[in-house]
Formats: structure tokens, sequence, C-alpha cells
């Protein structure tokens, strides 16, 4: 069917629709309360005068679409299928900050405690998100610390032949060596670490009372007193959860600043009446958004809304202004699409939401949100008033952003690092980080790089290199654990500072080799991770089903790959000067009558071998004898004209 007699045939039901392009790929998905109306608006001149849509148009070739019950079904089913095809004219928050959660993961043996900021369907159980980020490592320290539920990398599947140092501190029960911990007493942790993560801290502390006072009438009071500990922790934090409640409800405040074709937005984060945290969006080089008027008199919907691909995670506030750009942005359009990828498939969303402008399915959007937590929902957009003033801030906050990010070239050291430690999820603000890198020519001559940065510049007089010497031929893997094991022996024999971050160039077998290497040395907590060229994907240890993929404008790619490059240079160096000494070692002391000491001579009289290759007799003459300068030339010309191919003329047969 020619695709315009199928827009005209379409039903007049709610549904999703997916223009698709020559190669078959979706580049866009929409949905409509009624779809023939909806479709037949892109083909209207108004409607094509806009850049994004006539760039769509002219693209598009066919049409499918799948029809739903109502409006709010056709939401949650666009929003599916964006994630899922991705098509290049829908926003994409592939970068999208993401708070973390505490993943306890019960499908395993001995299940353990980890921070990520992705839910999987893996048996694990989720906790969160935590506001502010860093609250989620205090919360899995206070699990180290009073449960002693490890959270290394050390595979539990399998006993090993001795516990690493967490064991020895008392950060952990040791299920990864036989019989020093009985399965059914790390059972028992797990649930009390999952009545603490629950927030059921009254049944928790009942239960730890019961098992203080079994332990002292036992006369073991060295458990007693770490029970007697812990209930005071638990107490203490439930106090202060129950307190926070009292205060009042959740809220997320948007605002945004757009000027020049550059969009910076801002999102507060208020829990307990509080502002507890504050997100960043940005876009750079957004399409118009213009609003037609033909098409409004015609149509009863306006267009669904498309808005360009994420720069970077954040949040907004604002207010549109007066200005031309402001007048050609359609705000509603932009928050409509926003929202709709930031909170539908979410886990936990705040009963409140304020946005600086109203737009179409803004009340469809909340029921769908409320039916999906089993709560009540508020989308709004107020005038005036105390929400109206928290919109305002975030606004000029916006604004202040927009300001920071695209008047101001370089971010702040203190941002960066920041940045840096909110995508990797390290711990810490990243104040060290090694780097290490292979070189070779079909394994001939494998040598390695670490170079170092350290607070906010490369650090030369740190850079180290390394012969590969328990390797043969071309395995970049055995290599990477030689050289990490022998870098990390070191650092621990010397007992000094391991970094905040080892980075290795490559992709996932060098990454884990290397914590194969840093494993046998007891460093299972390391931050380890990896950026593949090409793809300049980060892969980070024990998330690596979660590649991080920055924008390329992003600083903090910037920053990992600024120390990649300086690796992989100073790794080719090494190589290439390692490759010179064999290739002067190989060549001349071949020659008949040539030693160390002449070819000592002949190097540094002429500078290099292929100057000694060049020169005349005459020329060699005047540093070595005649007879041995006249065996020198003979080895590099006649040697090549023998080597020549002999062409015979004559007939075929």
């Amino acid at each position: 069917m020619d695709f315009y007699e199928k827009i005209r045939t379409l039903p007049t039901q709610p549904g999703v629709y997916l223009y698709k392009n020559a190669e078959g790929e979706v580049i866009y998905v929409g949905k409509a309360r009624n779809l023939r109306a909806r479709v037949r608006s892109y083909l209207l001149a108004a409607s094509q005068a806009n850049a994004k849509t006539g760039t769509l148009m002219r693209e598009a070739v066919d049409l499918d679409y799948i029809l739903v019950a109502n409006e709010m079904e056709a939401l949650a089913l666009e929003n599916n299928l964006i994630k899922q095809r991705k098509p290049r004219f829908n926003i994409l928050l592939r970068d999208d900050k993401t708070y973390p959660y505490v993943k306890l993961t019960l499908a395993d043996r001995y299940p353990k405690v980890f921070v990520t900021r992705r839910l999987r369907k893996d048996g694990s159980a989720y906790y969160g998100p935590y506001f502010p980020g860093n609250l989620a490592y205090r919360v899995v320290e206070v699990i180290h610390r009073s449960f002693l539920i490890p959270s290394c990398k050390v595979d539990l599947s399998r006993y090993h032949p001795r516990a690493c140092l967490q064991y020895y501190i008392h950060r952990c029960l040791g299920p990864c060596v036989k019989e020093l911990i009985d399965p059914a007493s790390y059972a028992a942790s797990v649930r009390d670490a999952q009545l603490f993560l629950e927030g059921r801290h009254a049944e928790l502390e009942k239960s730890l009372h019961l098992r203080m006072a079994e332990a002292a009438a036992a006369e073991q009071f060295e458990l007693a007193a770490r029970y007697r500990d812990l209930i005071s922790t638990v107490h203490q934090i439930g106090e202060k959860q129950r307190i926070a409640s009292a205060e009042s409800d959740d809220a997320d405040v948007f605002g945004y600043h757009y000027e020049g074709g550059c969009l910076a937005a801002n999102l507060f984060h208020i829990r307990s009446g509080r502002i507890v945290d504050r997100r960043e969006f940005f876009w750079e080089e957004l399409p118009e958004f213009l609003t037609t008027a033909a098409v409004e008199s015609e149509l009863d919907e306006l267009a669904d809304p498309v808005v360009p691909e994420v720069i970077d995670g954040g949040d907004f506030a604002g207010e549109a202004g007066d200005s031309l750009e402001a007048q050609s942005f359609d705000p509603g359009q932009f928050f409509s699409a926003l929202l709709k990828q930031l909170y539908i498939d979410q886990q936990y969303v705040p009963r409140t939401i304020l946005v600086p402008v109203d737009f179409e399915d803004r009340e469809t959007l909340a029921a769908l949100l409320a039916a999906r937590t089993g709560h009540r929902v508020e989308v709004a957009a107020p005038q005036r008033g105390d929400k109206r003033s928290l919109i305002d801030l975030a606004g000029q906050n916006a604004k202040q952003s927009y300001t920071q990010r695209f008047r101001v070239l370089e971010p702040s050291r203190k941002a960066i690092q920041e940045a840096l430690a909110d995508a990797l999820m390290l711990p810490d603000l990243p104040k060290r980080i090694e780097c290490f890198d292979i070189s070779h020519i079909q394994g001939a001559e494998t040598v390695a790089s670490m170079v170092v940065w350290e607070n906010g510049a490369m650090k030369k007089s740190a850079y180290r290199k390394f012969q590969v010497k328990t390797v043969t031929g071309v395995d970049d893997f055995a290599s990477m654990r030689e050289i990490v094991g022998r870098r990390y022996k070191r650092i621990k024999d010397e007992n000094s500072t391991m970094p905040s971050l080892i980075l290795i160039d490559g992709g996932l077998g060098q990454l884990h080799a290397a914590f194969q290497a840093l494993e046998e040395l007891g460093f299972t907590s390391q931050p380890l991770a990896s950026i593949a060229k090409r793809e300049e994907v980060i892969y980070v240890y024990g998330n690596e089903d979660e590649p991080v993929v920055l924008d390329r404008r992003s600083p903090v790619l910037h920053l990992v790959q600024l120390i990649r490059d300086e690796s992989h240079r100073f790794a080719i160096g090494y190589h290439r000067k390692r490759r010179e000494m064999r290739d002067r070692d190989s060549e001349l002391l071949e020659i008949p009558g040539v030693g160390a000491g002449t070819r000592q001579r002949l190097l540094t009289h002429f500078g290099s071998l292929r100057e000694v290759q060049t020169a005349t007799v005459d020329s060699l003459a005047s540093v070595v004898p005649r007879k041995t300068s006249q065996a020198i030339w003979e080895h590099f010309h006649v040697s090549e004209k023998a080597a020549s191919p002999l062409v015979v003329l004559g007939d075929e047969g």
C-alpha cells in the first residue's frame, strides 16, 4: 500500500505510530488520541515548515501503528518503544544521571550488597533511590560495619584458599573460605540487612534484643556487645527517619533556561521538606520548536514532543522570556517528552512534580504514574504562591548552569572530579588515576606503560614503563595481567596507597585480566575501569553489563580520553625505542668484523642504523677500517641486489 494511502486509511482510535526510513529503521515514535488526525497533521505545509518535521517527512517512507485502549496505554507504549528502538527524532536520555540504589543479590548462594544505578530482573532486591548519591555508599558502609555483608568482586560461587583483608578487620563474615561461616548464620545476617534496608527497624531491634540476651546468657559477651552496638545504630537511624518523614512530602521541581538554540535545565529533588540534591540537563543544537497556528486550528491535538539528544544528566526551571529564541521554543512539548522518559518505568516517583509550563497530556501522565506507583501523583504547573517560587528558584539555577556550561569553556577541577566519581560510581572523589596500555607489533618487543593523573594534572614524574617478561607471542590479556600484578605487588610490599581508580586501555578482556591480577593480591575492592577504542565506551568492573556511554562533549569523557591517549603515546614511544635497540643489535652485529665497540662507534657517528645503511664505503672508512667498511657496505647493498627478483622475458609454455 502506498505511504500516503496508508495514512488516509488509518483508524481514528488511540494508538502509537512509527515512522520508518528507506532502510526500515524506526526514526520517530509518537502517540495520539486520534491516529488518523495526528499523522495527517505531518502532511500540512505549516507543519513541514518546521525544520524537524520537514526533515522527518523527507526521510519517512513507511508507517506502522499499534492500537491501544486509551491514551494512558498509548503513553506507556510510546515510552517503551522509544527506549527499545532509540529513534533519532525522539528525545534520548542515554546519559541521563540516575540516582543509585542499594542492591542485595538474594539469588546468590552468599548474597552481597552493592551500589548500582540500574534495576534488573535478576532475582536481587533493590532499595532506593538515595538522595544525594553518596548516601547509598554510606548505607552500604553501615551494612558492612554492622551486618558484615561483603560487596567485593570475589566469586562466591566457589571457595577460595584464604580470606581477604576485610575478613581480618571484621568487616566481612568470610563466605569466600569454606567453614569460616556456616550458611545459617550468614542467612541471618542477610535477613537483618533486609530488615534494615526495608526500614523495619522496630522488628529488627526486637530480633537483635533477643539475640543479645541469648549471647549474654551463653556468656558470649563479645557477641552480646556487638548486638548492643548494632541496636544503638539501628535505633538512631530509625529516629532520624521518623523525624524527617513527619516534616513534608517529597517533590521534584523543574526549571529551564533556553537561549541561542541551547537549553539548560535544573531539577531539584525535595525530600521530607528539604532540597537534598540538584541535577542538571543540557542540550545543544536544538531544532526550532515552532507552534503553527494553521495546524492548531485544523486539528484537535498538537504534535507530539520531540527533544534532541541529551548531552549531560540534569534538571530544569525557569521562564521562557520574551526573546525571539524563547518564542520559537515550545517548552510544553519539551516537558511532555522529558517527563515520560524520566518517570515512566521508574520504581520511585515522588507525589508531586512541579513544572514551569502546562502541557497537553499532563493529566494523563499523572494518572499513568499513579496507576504504576500505587499512590497519587500530582503533575502541576503552578502560576503563583510558594510552589511557583520553587520553580523560579530552579529557573535561576538553570540560568546559572547555562552560563557555566555554554559560556565558561573549562569546568572546575572539582566539578570534573565529582562528575567522574558520579559517572563511574566511585566511593570518593578521584585524586589519583593510574592508566595502563600494552604496545607491540605481532607480539615482538611487547612493552607496557603506566601514566598517572593526580589532582587535576598529568604527573610525568610518576610515569612507569615495563618490559613484558613472561608472555611470548600476541597475548594482550596475559601481558596486562603480568604488568598490573607487578605494579601492585610492589605497592603492596611497600605498603603504599592504592590509586583512586585504575584505568585500562582496552575492552572487557583487558579489564578482566587486570582484575585477576588484583584479586591474586587481595585488592578485590579496588575501583577498576577500562575504555574501549573506537566505541569510547567505559566499562566499570562489577558492572560490565551496564557500560557508561558519555556524550562526546562530556568533560568526563575528555578527561578519560586524555589519560588513555597519554598512556598510549607513552607506550608507543617506549616500544619504538626498544625496536630501534633491537634493530641496532641484530643488523650490525651480524656483519663479520663488527663487534659491540664498532657498532657503538658507527651509531654514534651516523646517528641511526638507516644512515649507516645508506653511507658510502669512503664515509664508513672514516670511522672503521677499510676492510670492515667494505664488508658493511656489501652486507647492505650486495644482499639487496641478490634479493632482487630476476625477470626473464620469453615465450610462455
